[in-house]
């Protein structure tokens, strides 16, 4: 989940640090100097929900920062910083060094967050579930929330925004990916948690932090709306394609619906799975008349053989069909928070796609969730792991944040330090460069 608009973010205690060679903190990680000449990448993050914080980003410690659009209201923000800011050629991607410290930073990417996914409309449908009026905007939200805010306070739905078309926004989002070569698609996902905020004043007790950008739950109470699972996954689907047809990664949000998400996503690249070849199968083809190569050692039971299985590279495709695609290349759960067993059929080496986990500091290791998360990280292949601040403001704490998870992931994984952030550095230009 992210944490821009939560109540109580969740502030990273800064990394003790120690002049002595691999020195250990009470956590067993190491505290020698971190090798930020190595680089280090934030593979998700939120700086444009506090503009003001941007003019740190040319003095921060971190070499790229992957930054997420969610909504309305921060969509041009990110191609605004990333016009300023953003990596426009892989090649400088190839040294840590920076030549420009104002350039070179930024990757941006452009998502509708689940979150706000009840202000838009799939109007490429029979029968939208908005017609532009008043009464068919009461309609839309009675149809696409639950409750019904029609059976709870017949003034919810009016306070809320005019429902969008998802066209118009998926239009929108294909233009920014054309300017931004190397640009993204998220934050995009389904979140089965989340209740929408009440319209209206914020509550007493809280103050708009300054700079803010608006649009988010801004310390108002939440009223007991979700937003139907069937519609997130439906707004997750078209952004999910249209990641296929542009060949961009996607950074994807899954709370309390770690089921129903890889559902959606499978759905994608139903009929394009690869190819599954026994050990008996694979004799009786030429050698070198196919190529076999798989990124995992994963098996498959097999009845003729000793329960050995190969990917077979070439996926299948149709007669003709072009390079667009209908899933996205590379795919990112950020701050992956489901069970050891979820992972598996994501690596699957059916599985089209190549998916990451990243993880970060200010969800992943809260209260209870340490031993859970060690376990799911030693269990993510070493070339799927990823890191992230999932931080609504640039500077030293965004810093500390990556700093700290960096630390923790070297440690669970039992990876050197140095050796780690190279892992971690070589991950991250796999996911966002391919």
């Amino acid at each position: 989940m992210c944490v821009q608009h939560r109540e109580e973010e969740a502030e990273p205690s800064p990394p003790q640090t120690s002049t002595g060679s691999g020195a250990q903190n009470d956590s067993g990680t190491s505290q020698e100097p971190f090798p930020w000449d190595i680089g280090v990448f934030d593979a998700h993050c939120h700086p444009t929900d506090t503009m003001g914080s941007i003019s740190a980003i040319s003095t921060m410690k971190v070499r790229v920062l992957t930054v997420m659009a969610t909504r309305a209201q921060d969509q041009e923000l990110v191609s605004e910083v990333a016009s300023k800011h953003g990596v426009l050629h892989r090649e400088v991607l190839k040294s840590p060094d920076l030549s420009r410290p104002d350039q070179n930073r930024i990757i941006p990417s452009f998502g509708w967050h689940p979150w706000f996914s009840y202000q838009l409309y799939d109007d490429r449908v029979s029968n939208p579930t908005y017609d532009g009026t008043r009464e068919g905007k009461a309609a839309h939200y009675d149809q696409i929330l639950t409750p019904a805010p029609s059976s709870k306070d017949v003034s919810f739905s009016q306070g809320l925004c005019d429902p969008r078309p998802l066209s118009e926004y998926l239009e929108e989002t294909r233009k920014r990916l054309v300017k931004f070569p190397l640009g993204l698609i998220g934050e995009i996902g389904i979140d089965k948690a989340f209740r929408l905020p009440v319209t209206g004043a914020l509550d007493v007790e809280h103050k708009q932090e300054e700079g803010i950008t608006p649009g988010g739950r801004e310390g108002r109470r939440l009223s007991p709306h979700r937003v139907q699972v069937a519609h997130q996954a439906a707004i997750l689907q078209a952004q999910l394609k249209l990641a296929g047809e542009m060949g961009r990664p996607v950074s994807v949000h899954g709370v309390q619906a770690h089921g129903v998400l890889y559902e959606t996503i499978a759905e994608c690249w139903k009929g394009h799975e690869k190819s599954l070849l026994n050990r008996k199968q694979r004799r009786q083809i030429a050698p070198g008349a196919e190529d076999f190569a798989s990124d995992t050692d994963d098996t498959e039971d097999d009845d003729e053989d000793d329960g050995k299985s190969h990917v077979k590279a070439k996926q299948k495709t149709d007669s003709g069909r072009s390079r667009q695609q209908a899933f996205p290349p590379r795919i990112c759960l950020h701050s992956y928070s489901g069970p050891v067993e979820q992972l598996k059929p994501y690596i699957h080496p059916s599985v089209p796609a190549k998916v990451y986990f990243s993880f970060s500091s200010a969800i992943n290791w809260g209260a209870g969730g340490k031993e859970k998360v060690d376990d799911v990280l030693r269990a993510v292949p070493d070339d799927r792991v990823l890191v992230e601040s999932d931080l609504h403001r640039a500077g030293e704490q965004m810093d500390a944040s990556l700093e700290e998870v960096c630390r923790k992931v070297c440690h669970i994984k039992g990876w050197g330090l140095r050796e780690g952030v190279e892992i971690l550095a070589r991950n991250w230009q796999e996911f966002v460069l391919g």
